[in-house]
């Protein structure tokens, strides 16, 4: 009985391919939005997770509170300092590698070519906290690093705009009034999901920034790498009490600092991401209920050019059951009809916008089954009401429907 049913109800949507397709259209976009909305959501999560942990493992990174980056700024809140930077070595636990650094910027000239851009100033911690190696020459020595000598770190696109493919280790390069010696060529690490390019940049040591750019004995920022995730709260909150008695700040006085965590801002970000996707899908499948709609419009209207098909099935011994369940099927495969070519697009779609926008394409069969499944639901739900009617067919009458 099922396979009749199938079989006729194959031949009555093959019979009428325009209508079929027009009546599955709101089941294709809805499905194919959805499976976009969240493929795209995955995507942009997984990026923004890469780009953070592209910045170091564990990363924890105080900088005074007139640094923040939301609120504003306290004017009077004093830049750390080299003491601040030896205390947190001495007496915080837990430490995988740290990092001082002063950023400023500058203009790098080379020849007949310049490029503006930002000196770091920074020791070899730098490099291990941000998990950053080398793809040409070396990182800087002991005399470099206490004797403040010029000597300075490329990030791509600076060697790039500079150099071109030339080989920039051992030339000189002019920074403002300055002339430092490429000693090595940082590994790329590309543009961020938040637009910023991490390659253009200059590292120097710290010691020659402040003496010979910045004019200034501080530090900018604080970069520490805790040595396992169970370790991190713990850390972060002696990070903490050693900055507040180092800059004497009364109790229950507010800090003049800020730690900010990488881990937190992950699972924010993730978070809020979540929250976007599915409200945008929610938006989506509101397509599927209108395309719902659609299918019991057309079914409603296929029942009543099919009135007399209906009295000779029910008149010749067809039961109830029959009819409701030929209709029934054939509203389930429009509805898995459009399912499959939304599938089939919001893959598709998404595979693109993610290659346009240089996010990961994250295929989740799980969304997939569950697009089909609820594309199907629909059809059942929204056919059932049309293939009752049809069923419920008194067959004298329908024999007489002209």
């Amino acid at each position: 009985m099922i396979a009749t049913s199938l079989q006729l109800a194959i031949r009555e949507i093959r019979a009428n391919m325009l209508r079929s397709i027009l009546t599955a259209l709101g089941i294709i976009i809805g499905v194919a939005a959805v499976i976009l909305m969240v493929t795209l959501g995955e995507g942009a999560s997984a990026r923004v997770q890469q780009d953070i942990e592209g910045l170091g493992k564990n990363l924890l990174i105080a900088v005074p509170a007139a640094g923040r980056v939301q609120g504003p700024p306290t004017a009077t809140s004093p830049p750390f300092d080299q003491e601040i930077y030896d205390a947190i070595g001495r007496e915080v636990r837990g430490i995988g590698a740290m990092a001082p650094s002063l950023n400023r910027s500058v203009t790098a000239v080379f020849g007949n070519d310049n490029h503006p851009t930002a000196v770091t100033g920074t020791d070899n911690g730098f490099f291990a906290v941000r998990e950053w190696s080398l793809t040409l020459g070396r990182f800087f020595s002991e005399g470099e690093l206490q004797s403040g000598r010029a000597a300075c770190v490329l990030g791509e696109t600076v060697r790039e705009d500079l150099f071109g493919a030339q080989n920039p280790v051992g030339a000189k390069i002019r920074l403002d009034n300055i002339a430092c010696t490429v000693i090595g060529v940082l590994e790329p690490k590309g543009q961020s999901s938040f637009g910023q390019d991490q390659d253009d940049l200059i590292v120097m040591p710290l010691r020659t920034v402040q003496r010979r750019i910045a004019g200034v004995r501080d530090i900018g920022v604080i970069y520490v790498s805790v040595e396992s995730d169970d370790e991190i709260k713990r850390v972060q909150a002696d990070l903490t009490t050693v900055l507040r008695e180092v800059r004497r700040i009364a109790k229950g006085a507010e800090d003049d600092f800020v730690i900010r965590d990488l881990q937190e801002v992950t699972q924010i970000v993730e978070s809020t991401t979540a929250i976007l996707t599915a409200f945008l899908s929610a938006v989506a499948a509101v397509s599927l209920i209108v395309g719902g709609i659609g299918i019991m419009n057309i079914m409603l209207v296929s029942v009543t050019e099919r009135t007399r098909e209906i009295g000779i099935r029910l008149a010749v011994g067809a039961q109830e059951d029959d009819v409701l369940l030929q209709f029934l099927i054939e509203a389930v495969l429009l509805s898995a009809f459009g399912g499959g070519i939304g599938i089939a697009i919001g893959l598709g779609g998404a595979a693109a916008a993610a290659a346009l926008l240089g996010i990961p394409f994250i295929f989740e069969p799980g969304i997939v089954v569950i697009a089909f499944a609820f594309s199907a639901l629909v059809g059942v739900t929204f056919g059932y009401f049309p293939a009752r009617r049809a069923a419920r067919l008194d067959p004298i009458d329908a024999l007489r429907y002209e």
